[in-house]
């Protein structure tokens, strides 16, 4: 059994908007790209998954995730400028392109405390069910979801998410509210409780403070 993990990634300057109250354009973007590299090195490292799809038309994010032995290799496709469902819809179609027999996860860039463990303990659960999600600290919003092959369902992204994931037939997963891998930062206030960040992220924070 094989995963692949699609991650949308929206760029400058539009890079964690809901930050702007604190920081301003060059730090939110820094956060942004640290949060995702910290994600993208937690899921290169999880056993079982062979690839990473990151949707995105930020320039030179190439370069930031090379092909490294032993890790997942990262596949970079432009953002069809559709808002995050549409841009996590076309990473899906992308991806299972690719590999059709796999399982894919969508997880969402914002999580600088995810681990490795934390994900690959979810992927678990999650092969269980054709399709499922987990919800973010709050209960209200979605940090993944995945679809077993050839499970069909529009992504649901947004505000309520987790409520319409529910109602569009995906399983909630049983993870623990402390797990990394339901810590999004989506306000000012995320950022101040922060505990275990990745290296990125850790690097980003103790240059801002």
């Amino acid at each position: 059994m094989t995963w692949r993990v699609v991650i949308p990634f929206k760029g400058a300057p539009s890079s964690k908007s809901r930050l702007a109250a604190r920081f301003d354009d060059l730090s939110r973007h820094a956060l942004a790209l640290a949060f995702l590299q910290d994600v993208v090195a937690a899921v290169r490292e999880t056993p079982g998954v062979d690839g990473v799809t990151l949707v995105s038309s930020e320039p030179g994010l190439a370069a930031l995730f090379p092909e490294t032995p032993g890790l997942a290799p990262v596949e970079l496709t432009p953002d069809p400028r559709h808002g995050l469902n549409g841009a996590i819809a076309h990473g899906i179609r992308v991806t299972r392109a690719a590999d059709p027999a796999a399982h894919v996860a969508v997880l969402l860039g914002d999580l600088p405390e995810l681990t490795a463990t934390e994900l690959g303990d979810a992927l678990g659960a999650a092969v269980r069910h054709p399709l499922a999600y987990v919800a973010d600290a709050a209960g209200t919003g979605t940090s993944l979801i995945t679809l077993a092959p050839g499970a069909v369902a529009e992504p649901r992204f947004g505000a309520g998410s987790a409520a319409a994931h529910a109602a569009a037939g995906f399983a909630l997963l049983d993870v623990p509210a402390a797990s990394g891998l339901r810590r999004d930062v989506d306000a000012p206030d995320d950022v101040d409780v922060i505990v275990a960040p990745g290296q990125f992220t850790r690097a980003v924070l103790a240059a801002l403070r």
